[in-house]
């Protein structure tokens, strides 16, 4: 039988302890790894996100908030924009997009302020590829980030380990984007090149879906990418990190490469670039 998603539902609430007020986490799974040791960088705190230059809010399940994501892209996207403060923020609670959309805490902190882009990461697929889901719901967020004014970014989720499934989950968003419009970032493309260059690398955690810590900065990367247009390899080395300066530099190497082959902004080209 297909599977609708590859995290159950909804996990307790899990704060990483970085010291970033303003991001507030939700993760889903039973045994997901740690987000203990990404890196620690400065954030304005929650009361004024909505003051800072830059305004990211993540929608999403696990695969948003695991491993310290959000922490791994602002601190990116600070480094890239000296002098900008920058809040990334996510939705307090870990659902698919369709759950989202009725979700009362997430339309109030979508509608209650006013955001720079919105990342928007699950959307229900079929696992097996034999069935198909509604986008309608994933349509209307992105429709209601752009009435906001906010750059719209589909988020779809990488594949799991030995799985050939990218393209299908690629595609399925590339979908959404061509009935509005929105950047789509092509993250199962950047993993399947980064296990082809560096096999040894532990992109996924123990159960093979969700992203060890280099997956996650992986995702930042193509993320951050997809939102600015900066070339991943321009960042500087970020530090502190749990990440290696090696292999940072070969994860920024993988980005870069990738979305020269793969431009994330095929479905946004009128959008300016944060």
């Amino acid at each position: 039988m297909a599977r609708r998603s590859r995290c159950s539902r909804r996990w307790p609430h899990l704060l990483l302890a970085l010291g970033l007020a303003s991001l507030t986490l939700a993760a889903c799974g039973g045994a997901g790894p740690s987000a203990s040791a990404t890196p620690s960088t400065p954030s304005p705190p929650a009361s004024t996100t909505a003051g800072a230059d830059i305004r990211v809010l993540m929608m999403g399940n696990s695969h948003t908030s695991v491993n310290g994501l959000p922490q791994r892209l602002q601190a990116m996207l600070l480094a890239a924009r000296p002098g900008k403060t920058v809040a990334v923020t996510v939705a307090p609670d870990s659902l698919f997009l369709d759950e989202h959309l009725l979700n009362t805490r997430t339309l109030q902190l979508l509608e209650g302020q006013t955001w720079s882009a919105v990342i928007l990461q699950a959307q229900k697929y079929s696992t097996s590829g034999l069935n198909t889901y509604p986008t309608q719901e994933a349509e209307t967020l992105v429709r209601m980030a752009r009435q906001s004014k906010a750059l719209p970014v589909l988020f779809p989720e990488w594949p799991r380990r030995e799985v050939a499934e990218t393209d299908r989950i690629y595609n399925l968003h590339v979908s959404i984007a061509r009935k509005e419009p929105a950047c789509v970032a092509p993250m199962g493309q950047a993993w399947d090149l980064a296990a082809q260059r560096h096999p040894g690398l532990e992109l996924y955690a123990a159960d093979g879906n969700h992203a060890a810590p280099a997956g996650a900065h992986l995702s930042a990367l193509i993320l951050f990418a997809t939102l600015t247009s900066v070339p991943p390899n321009s960042l500087p080395t970020l530090s502190p990190s749990d990440i290696p300066a090696a292999v940072q530099e070969q994860l920024k190497q993988v980005v870069t490469d990738t979305v020269q082959t793969l431009a994330p902004r095929t479905h946004c080209l009128a959008d300016t670039p944060l």
